[in-house]
């Protein structure tokens, strides 16, 4: 509010286009000779890049102590937030604008401070306008004080839902639409009139309830008063205007003294800090963002800023056009009835204009039929938005950043609000680059991109990953740069500290993996150091099997992209032999969970073995078979690990099927235990262990019971002469064994147990294989060929030397 001879306080709420349309309205009116603006004064430097026609937002000021950017705060900025309004103003009237709260270096220490001491009010890695009451809560935006912070605090009023109250409204929000933002550009007569009923309604919830919020407040309105006091002096009692949040209104306009405000700021903590410019989004605007920047529908308040007139018409027209890009039926008819239902909806509850539950509600019943299902994508593409900012190039940043900035254009990864998906064949230098980037990102700890599994093929040539760009990211790229200047260099040396303070040796495998995918040359040698030392002196089988997949999918991948894993395949061979010695007497012994553990490992380690290359000798394959030929024969073993070790053997082609039925024959046999038994059964033919039940592996097992009816009749006969007693005991892990498999295979397996397979022995027909009808149909097995000569690259003449010896095969 103005006053005869004073400065004009606009008190607004923050992320409101209803207030940034006041504030624009009233400065012009006003004309001050300055500006100041509820935010960090380590900001003024950086207002000038507000100007800069690169600069789009949503922004927001970042600032972080420098010693510790994990330590950071956020003050973000919409199109229509009155703040930026005031910004934009200054700087094309050739005002001075200039940030007035407490300075981010004393909100900083405090958070510190406070979190150290374990007080509620402590805020770390927000952004501290995160109310949007314009209240007892700290008004949104308010600088220095966190959502989390705030909201914590036990609060003793709401503003808004006072005045809401007082107004009969039962929703603050509403009422603050209805009172405010659906008055239209055109607005009160006298611009400044809104800001004297605000100031009024703010004065007599302050007089009647107190200062209401944390107690920072108190210290920020005394900075807020002091950088006010200072300009007065520079600019004249009548030149200045102030745009703070509502609720300081009366605390700016109170007669204190100089001295009472130096007290309060008196011994405040301090951080050396760092600020920039940097993007922000409407998502992370909303409040279920996590942020919580107040605002639930960014979006929508975007819109009602800027359209010049009919902004339910155009919200509706909008909505329309995003319906029929997702190719449903929405017609200029719809629109047109959706816009009388939502004006005549605003009618019936006494509304100025429709406001967007209105329009939601007319959306619902005339373009999706009642359904809420399409509410969803409106709800995130235009109530919300995924609208991402923009800043200048010249915007100060860590050189990690700028560096990152530089390998974004050069790969042509812009980042982006929206996730999305990128698949990369790694066959391509340019995917090849990209793919090296986002692993070294998360190497990082900047989770810009997380893998994803692929949607063609899964081959190690191709990579696929869900990329989201979220604004916290730029925190975590200055924490960065305390490892290097480039993402390169600083991802190098990340690798090397963690090889080095590694204590176990599945991490620094892990860890030789991701510099493989990584592309970090110079980290590896620090790595394989580290790994031989682990190695060296880790005799735990248990442990060796976790390392070794990591080092077999690191030989694979470092082949892939061209890499010398000599060294590598060394140690993994060696792991291998060290595994193969210590696995037997390792599984002797086992209860059923370490069982079940070590059962999982023996997966993985079969796996691995696969992929290492036989070398310098070693027969690393034949070692690993003749292990698993003496886990499956020994009886001091676990059911479930010789299972599994049998089936290992049959699936590779090292196990004959008779010998297959006779194990599974050993390990039904009434002698032993019905949970040994089901235990047995379970590692033969249920999935891999520790994979979620996969069900594609876990089916596998259910297709050898059906296309082998000797193995389902020996089930089967051992089944059904459980005792009633011991029935109990075993359902549980026949339930976990058979529910895995796809309901396809458990139909089939039911037909073929009630039309009765064979039970012990082998197929009564003359079989080609065992489970097929005898002989072979010519003429069926003819009519693929065709097929398969398409498959394979056939001129349709004859086909090609390769392909002939496939068919040969098939035939």
């Amino acid at each position: 509010m103005t006053t005869a001879h004073g400065p004009l306080l606009l008190g607004v709420r923050h992320h409101g286009p209803g207030s940034a349309r006041a504030v624009r309205a009233a400065l012009d009116a006003a004309a001050p000779r300055a500006v100041l603006i509820e935010g960090p004064p380590e900001g003024d430097a950086l207002l000038a890049l507000a100007a800069d026609e690169a600069m789009r937002p949503p922004v927001a000021l970042l600032a972080h102590a420098v010693d510790d950017p994990g330590r950071a705060a956020f003050w973000p900025l919409a199109e229509f937030s009155p703040e930026w309004v005031a910004i934009r103003w200054a700087l094309a009237h050739d005002v001075p604008a200039r940030f007035i709260d407490l300075p981010a270096a004393h909100s900083l220490a405090l958070a510190a401070a406070d979190e150290a001491s374990g007080d509620e009010e402590s805020d770390v890695s927000n952004e501290p306008g995160a109310s949007n009451e314009p209240g007892a809560s700290g008004e949104p935006g308010a600088s220095g004080e966190s959502d989390a912070s705030r909201h914590s605090e036990s609060l003793r009023i709401d503003p808004l839902a006072a005045l809401a109250e007082a107004a009969g409204y039962d929703d603050p929000e509403r009422w603050w639409e209805d009172v405010v933002e659906h008055q239209g550009p055109g607005g009160a007569d006298d611009p400044f009139a809104p800001f004297a009923a605000v100031a009024e309604a703010m004065g007599a919830l302050r007089e009647r309830y107190g200062d209401g919020g944390p107690r920072r407040d108190l210290v920020r309105e005394a900075h807020m008063r002091s950088r006010l006091r200072a300009a007065r002096k520079e600019f004249g009692d009548d030149g200045v205007a102030v745009v703070c949040g509502a609720w300081h209104v009366p605390a700016l306009g109170l007669k204190t003294t100089a001295a009472a405000d130096r007290a309060l700021l008196k011994g405040l903590p301090k951080v050396k800090t760092g600020m920039t410019w940097v993007p922000w989004t409407h998502r992370r605007l909303a409040r279920h963002s996590g942020y919580g920047a107040g605002i639930d529908s960014p979006g929508w308040y975007g819109h009602l800023f800027g359209v010049p007139d009919r902004p339910v018409e155009r919200w509706l027209t909008k909505v329309a056009g995003l319906l029929r890009e997702e190719d449903r039926t929405v017609s200029s008819a719809h629109v047109i009835e959706a816009v009388r239902l939502a004006e005549t909806l605003a009618a019936m509850r006494g509304r100025p204009l429709a406001g967007l539950t209105e329009t939601t509600d007319a959306v619902r019943a005339v373009m999706c039929e009642g359904s809420d299902v399409p509410l969803d994508l409106i709800h995130d593409r235009l109530i919300v938005g995924e609208v991402l900012g923009e800043v200048p190039d010249t915007a100060p940043a860590v050189p990690l950043q700028r560096d990152l900035t530089a390998l974004q254009r050069t790969l042509r990864l812009k980042p982006e609000a929206l996730e999305r998906e990128l698949d990369l064949d790694l066959r391509k230098e340019t995917d090849a680059e990209r793919g090296r980037l986002l692993h070294r990102l998360r190497l990082l700890g900047i989770d810009w991109g997380e893998p994803a599994a692929g949607r063609g093929s899964t081959g190690t040539f191709r990579e696929s990953w869900r990329l989201r760009w979220e604004p916290e990211l730029y925190v975590r790229v200055a924490e960065a740069g305390v490892w290097g200047t480039t993402v390169l260099s600083a991802a190098t040396a990340k690798a090397e500290s963690r090889a080095l303070a590694a204590t176990e040796l599945a991490e620094v495998t892990a860890l030789a993996e991701r510099c493989l995918l990584a592309a970090l040359p110079d980290a590896l040698p620090v790595v394989m150091r580290a790994l031989a030392d682990r190695a060296a002196l880790d005799a735990d089988v248990g442990r060796l099997a976790r390392a070794l997949p990591a080092l077999a999918r690191s030989l694979r991948y470092g082949d892939v992209r061209s890499t010398d894993t000599g060294a590598l395949g060394e140690v993994a061979a060696g792991l291998a032999e060290r595994i193969c010695v210590g696995l037997p007497p390792a599984c002797a012994g086992l209860d059923a969970d370490g069982a079940d553990e070590m059962r999982g490992h023996l997966d993985s380690v079969h796996i691995a073995v696969g992929l290492l290359p036989d070398g310098h000798g070693r027969d690393l394959a034949g070692r690993w078979g003749a292990v698993l030929h003496k886990l499956a024969g020994r009886d001091t073993i676990p059911g479930v690990i010789r299972g599994r070790a049998a089936r290992l053997l049959l699936d590779d082609g090292r196990l004959a099927e008779d010998e297959a039925a006779r194990f599974m024959g050993l390990a039904l046999s009434p002698g032993t235990p019905p949970t040994d038994a089901a235990a047995w059964i379970e590692g033969f033919v249920g999935g891999p262990a520790g994979a979620g039940r996969l069900r594609s592996g876990s089916s596998a097992g259910g297709m050898l019971l059906v296309h082998d009816e000797r193995l389902l009749g020996l089930v089967d006969a051992w089944l059904t002469g459980v005792s009633a007693e011991a029935f109990t005991d075993v359902l549980p892990l026949l339930r976990r064994t058979f529910s895995a498999y796809e309901p396809g295979v458990r139909r089939t397996l039911g037909e073929l147990v009630r039309r009765g397979p064979a039970r012990g022995g082998p197929v009564t027909s003359e079989a080609a294989a065992p489970g097929f009808g005898p002989g072979l149909d010519e003429a069926r097995a003819d009519a693929v060929l065709p097929v398969l000569r398409l498959l394979l690259g056939s001129d349709g003449n004859g086909t090609t030397d390769d392909s002939d010896d496939l068919l040969e095969a098939a035939g």
